[in-house]
């Protein structure tokens, strides 16, 4: 196991089983109110160490762990969950693999195909919960009962835990609503549901606990630990999600102007394996991946994203799941100025139905080509994308495109060595779980609903100059992977990046802001979410599947002729009837199911 001093984040798997063990796992802890059974309890761990492991295990649960991996619903990403069930992309591999993934991506979420992936990531939040739980009664403990653990120390571990606690709710938040809300002193877990509303009171008042009680750096320099600023920024991200725009502005106009957050200088450097890119001034709050650590599986690199690499064609070998779609790579097109095509021709700009090679040029955006792996164009330095040569493990299914952010740089030295499932597809590459400029698009859309539309501007240009500093380069080294976006070397498209000139009214500002997310956060888990909360899932859903911008995805993707419409009971996802039925109390279930399931 990599040694604290390395990776500050990060227990290997033996750990984490020792931390669960003493906690109770989350499939059974409704039915289980009584004490924590098991070989430990609060009392062998009631020491500084045993709080800091219990820390150590909230933080990584963020990601699929041997308590939560029996699917792909824990991936930390979400890419089931908010793209592969949006616009952004396809089930992909082929119909067979992973058939609870159809039923999601086709809107069927009441099967029981799609309720065992909806019960992981059930389990993976609220083991999320019970371990930051576990670690606020256990620093409540050892604190009482010595002065092992400094005042200073004792705060921030308490605001880490309070802040994670909160993040672990708000991701059940983003995906049923109405759920219920455990704290450290609950002692019968069948708790009913809360409102949507009396959620936001909860995670506002966790968020601000720990604003209180975090230290403005992280503890002990460990970067991935959460800090005030951390915070500050999840809460604002909070008052967005529940309509509180006035109060949104203040928060995140702090965290713009006081904190330590900025862009990186250009787009390839978010998602990267270059150690110097990890953890940059972009990074709000992010799943600590790690490979070649000692862990002999590699599961403390991204489990859950294993399967989303181009298929055996590729040095990656498996899996081709998570496929950008046809309506995504179209989003891309750009008009003569340089803007979102989808807005000066929004009845043309998803016409094409054709695979977007290199052979075509493009006019498109240049974030295209570090979102998507296409035919022709290098994929990052490992050579040209292909399809055709086995990239794509069957284009009729999941079409001809490969997802690229999560994939590492073969320069990069961020791959697994040996050990475990598939190596070539286990990486350090951290996932984003907020990131500043998925922050200040947040701020964007509250100042458009304050009425500050040339402020929301001035953020939406910030962002896209920075997209319009650097492209795919042609090379198979890093010195020739980044060029810049008029580099001569560039045949595989033309890229143009434009300004905004002011807002002219919200309308076209909420238009453009809502584009503005789609083209620089595709791919990363939040495109359904967005959509959800800004109350225009149905149409835009709908329209991708039966027809929207001159192309519908039922005539690409065949299969997706049998989706379902999305309808008003697609707003929150339905709880795991398994839950419900744990929650059962005389014969009552205190659970109750979302309207509509």
């Amino acid at each position: 196991m990599k040694p604290l001093s390395r990776h500050p984040l990060l227990f290997g798997t033996a750990c984490v089983i020792l931390v669960g063990g003493a906690l109770y796992g989350c499939s059974d802890f409704l039915e289980n109110a009584a004490a924590p059974q098991g070989t430990l309890d609060d009392k062998t761990l009631a020491t500084r160490s045993g709080v800091e492991g219990t820390l150590i295990g909230a933080y990584r649960t963020l990601d699929c762990t041997t308590a939560t991996n029996s699917d792909w619903g824990c991936a930390a990403s979400n890419w089931v969950w908010a793209s592969v069930a949006s616009d952004d992309s396809y089930k992909g591999s082929d119909g067979s693999d992973q058939p609870p993934i159809n039923d999601i991506e086709g809107y069927h979420w009441g099967t029981p195909n799609a309720e065992s992936y909806l019960n992981t990531k059930w389990a993976q939040v609220y083991e999320g919960v019970v371990r930051s739980n576990a670690t606020l009664r256990l620093l409540k403990q050892v604190v009482a009962a010595s002065s092992e653990i400094p005042a200073a120390d004792a705060a921030s571990i308490e605001g880490e835990a309070l802040f994670l606690r909160a993040h672990y709710h708000f991701e059940a938040f983003r995906m049923w609503g109405r759920i219920p809300y455990y704290r450290e002193d609950d002692t019968d877990f069948r708790k009913p549901n809360l409102s949507s509303d009396e959620v936001v009171t909860e995670l506002l008042a966790d968020l601000d606990a720990a604003i209180d009680k975090l230290p403005t750096s992280p503890r002990n320099g460990q970067k991935g630990r959460a800090t005030q600023w951390t915070a500050k920024a999840y809460k604002g991200r909070v008052q967005v999600y529940a309509g509180q725009f006035a109060a949104a502005v203040t928060t995140l106009q702090d965290v713009r102007s006081n904190g330590p957050y900025a862009l990186q200088p250009s787009f390839d450097q978010v998602w990267s394996g270059f150690a110097e890119y990890s953890n940059g001034p972009e990074t709000i709050f992010a799943y600590q991946a790690s490979v070649n650590d000692g862990e002999p599986n590699g599961d403390n690199g991204n489990w859950g994203e294993r399967l989303n690499f181009p298929y055996s064609g590729s040095h990656f070998g498996c899996c081709g799941f998570n496929q950008p779609s046809q309506n995504l790579v179209n989003f891309y097109r750009v008009d003569a100025a340089g803007l979102p095509l989808a807005l000066s021709a929004p009845g043309s700009w998803n016409a094409s139905n054709a695979n977007m090679t290199a052979a075509t040029v493009p006019v498109v955006d240049p974030r295209l080509d570090w979102t998507v792996g296409r035919d022709g164009v290098p994929y990052k330095d490992w050579g040209p994308h292909s399809s055709t040569g086995g990239w794509v493990r069957d284009p009729v299914n999941g079409g001809p495109y490969s997802p690229k952010k999560n994939a590492h740089e073969k320069a990069s030295n961020a791959e697994q060595l040996s050990g475990g499932w598939a190596p070539t597809q286990q990486n350090s590459i951290n996932i984003h779980l907020f990131r500043y400029a998925d922050m200040l698009l947040l701020l964007a859309e509250a100042l458009i609903e304050t009425n500050d539309l040339a402020g929301a501007t001035a953020i939406v240009n910030q962002i896209r100059a920075r997209a319009g500093v650097a492209a795919q380069g042609p090379g198979t080294d890093r010195a020739t992977m980044t060029v810049p976006i008029n580099s001569p070397s560039i045949t595989w498209a033309v890229y143009r990046v434009g300004q905004y000139p002011v807002f002219p009214n919200q309308a076209y500002a909420r238009d453009a802001v809502r584009a503005e997310r789609r083209l620089e956060l595709a791919m990363e888990g939040q495109r359904l979410f967005d959509l959800r909360r800004w109350g225009i899932a149905d149409v835009v859903l709908n329209g991708y599947i039966n027809g929207v911008g001159g192309g519908a995805e039922e005539t690409r993707r065949l299969y997706l002729a049998a989706a379902e419409p999305f309808a008003a009971k697609h707003a929150l996802y339905p709880i795991p009837q398994i839950q419900i039925s744990l929650s059962r109390v005389g014969g009552q279930d205190r659970l109750t199911q979302n309207p509509g399931w």
